[in-house]
């Protein structure tokens, strides 16, 4: 299970990641754009990922990982259920959508690539 202090944890250790209000929502950004988002009412994250990685990260646990069943999950949205994902499978989905927000240099400074 995930908690939110985790969340926070994992999202800012990012570089120049930001923690934001976004409506009624903590936002995690990172050059005011936005690769995350906390719903505390559901319990739930919703990550920004490309269509590729959105597919392999639900295959991984559809319980736990899925599109956000409208437009915006084609966009590449994916919704995070917190009380059911691993801690570590987590951190890769999170990591991944910070790289795919991140410009490439600070992308860079993540994956090591």
């Amino acid at each position: 299970m995930v908690t939110l202090d985790y969340f926070r944890k994992v999202a800012l250790s990012f570089p120049e990641a930001t923690e934001e209000p976004h409506f009624e929502k903590v936002s995690f950004r990172v050059r005011k754009k936005i690769f995350a988002t906390y719903d505390a009412g559901n319990n739930q994250a919703s990550l920004k990922l490309s269509e590729m990685d959105q597919n392999i990260f639900s295959a991984a646990d559809k319980t736990a990982i899925y599109p956000v069943p409208n437009k915006w999950g084609k966009q590449g949205w994916t919704l995070v259920e917190l009380k059911k994902v691993k801690k570590k499978l987590f951190q890769q989905v999170l990591m991944t959508a910070y790289c795919t927000v991140a410009p490439a240099k600070l992308a860079e400074q993540v994956t090591g690539e």
